[in-house]
């Protein structure tokens, strides 16, 4: 009868720490928004990404997602002229949204 080899074990801690990834200064520049999305967001200059996370307050703020579709966002008054129509999905959104930065 044959007997299976065992792997050596691996001791602990011996992976080198992964190099932390340094952001992407794109993201950080602080943009100015349009004066359509500064009626959403307010006027001042903000990155990316807060601009994205203050679009998603609003929206949930104001209960806009479809409710049969989630993935979905219904247009208010102020949104419809950014998104130029009733109804956007949410990958939309964010092309959208980039247009009216500057």
């Amino acid at each position: 009868m044959a007997t299976a080899k065992k792997a050596p074990a691996k001791a602990e801690g011996t992976k080198a720490p992964a190099a932390k990834r340094a952001p992407n200064a794109a993201f950080l520049k602080p943009l100015t928004p349009s004066p359509l999305l500064a009626a959403v967001i307010g006027a001042a200059p903000l990155p990316r990404t807060e601009v994205t996370k203050k679009v998603w307050e609003y929206i949930k703020k104001n209960n806009l997602q479809d409710a049969a579709n989630k993935r979905n966002i219904n247009a208010d008054a102020k949104l419809k002229p950014i998104f130029g129509k009733d109804q956007v999905t949410m990958f939309e959104l964010t092309k959208l949204v980039s247009q009216q930065l500057s």
